[in-house]
């Protein structure tokens, strides 16, 4: 398993007919050039194998047995956001180390030949087991067990890969407090537009200045509560409004309430609440809602279309379980705003918020919808 693909300024090779179909959609077609950089989005991190246990009626107990009436498999980690990319209809490239078991071929299977991801950066590390995930999905939640060793290549992948990305109009990059990431300034100075989130900061310091790469980036979207921890605030508007004085753009994610954000070049703000649904998992809902907003970013729409944008595909995809599995296309997308259409009583200003998908969706599916995502269990040899 190596690397087939090559950079270069011609369509790149893995957009084939059957990764074409796939997308339906090309979100940035009004604004494609000759020159363009050959990939959309680019991005680095882990792969995770994921497996997700559904159809369970609690937690599981201490010393019994549960069993599970549904599972899959599918590519997690960091591919949770590079596949919600993709299915969004951008050239997507990610540069991750991957296992030579079983695991490692099934995952880069799934996104390469499944997803359509350019994983020319991407090294398989001879003798590393793939780092694995157990989710279990119960009452709109779940509990997450992961295993994994640090590749033996790591420091010579770093060097090769992350350090020099290739070409690209984006990068979405995920902060570390206290670590530092050259690749990310090295993107930036080569015209990619740097979107970030960040995890937990478990020093509990809280400190923007341990956020080194923030200066190079153009939009930060954390949620309401590392917002406030960053900014001091206990409003997490109030907090966006303070982030907009070390990035451009600031989106905090409001849970239930939906999403707020502010651009200080323009002035702009825009409030959007989230679209109520049944969650069934809301893992890799964070990566689809910022996988949502670079889109609406790069195609150069509104704030408020970017931000009601992001919020409905993370609402499709808590509907569904597993991570990148869950990510919607332009199927899923164009099935909800032509069902949602035909409901008796929507308020008319609901409505009109997500008109600007008249636009976009397929005027027609030309695939059932929900759709079948990756080959849900390891071992099934790929259908079709």
């Amino acid at each position: 398993m190596t690397p087939s693909h090559t950079l270069t300024g011609e369509e790149p090779e893995h957009l084939t007919q059957a990764a074409r179909c796939q997308a339906q959609v090309d979100p940035l077609a009004a604004r494609r050039a000759p020159g363009d950089p050959p990939w959309d989005v680019y991005l680095t991190g882990t792969v995770f194998l994921d497996i997700i246990f559904t159809g369970l009626d609690s937690a599981p107990v201490r010393g019994t047995e549960s069993w599970a009436r549904g599972m899959g498999s599918s590519p997690g980690g960091v591919a949770n956001m590079a596949a919600a990319l993709a299915r969004l209809g951008l050239r997507t490239a990610l540069a991750a180390a991957f296992g030579d078991d079983h695991y490692g071929e099934y995952c880069w299977d799934a996104l390469e030949r499944g997803e359509g991801i350019d994983l020319s950066a991407s090294r398989t590390v001879p003798g590393w087991h793939s780092p694995v995930t157990v989710s279990m999905a119960y009452e709109g939640e779940r509990t997450m067990v992961s295993h994994g060793h640090e590749p033996p290549s790591q420091a010579v992948f770093i060097q090769e890969a992350a350090q020099a990305p290739p070409r690209a109009r984006a990068a979405v990059a995920s902060l570390t407090p206290g670590r530092s990431a050259p690749w990310i300034a090295r993107a930036a100075r080569e015209g990619a537009r740097i979107f970030a989130d960040v995890g937990w900061d478990e020093t509990g310091a809280w400190d923007l200045a341990g956020l080194a790469e923030l200066e190079h980036c153009e939009a930060f979207l954390p949620n309401a509560e590392e917002a406030k921890r960053y900014t001091g605030s206990d409003c997490p508007r109030l907090a966006a409004h303070a982030l907009t004085a070390h990035v451009p753009v600031a989106v905090v994610t409001l849970g239930a309430e939906g999403a707020y954000a502010v651009d200080r070049r323009t002035g702009e703000t825009a409030e959007v609440p989230a679209i109520a649904v049944e969650a069934l998992d809301p893992t890799g809902a964070g990566d689809v809602f910022v996988a949502g907003f670079v889109t609406g970013s790069l195609a150069g729409w509104p704030l408020a279309d970017r931000l009601a944008f992001a919020g409905l595909t993370a609402a499709l995809s808590v509907q569904e379980f597993g991570g990148s599995l869950s990510a919607p296309g332009w199927s899923e997308i164009g099935a909800w705003w032509r069902r949602v259409q035909s409901l008796p009583g929507q308020d008319p200003k609901a409505l009109e918020r997500y008109a600007f998908l008249d636009g976009l969706v397929p005027k027609e599916l030309d695939r059932p919808w929900p759709l079948r995502r990756a080959v849900p269990t390891i071992g099934f040899r790929r259908s079709g």
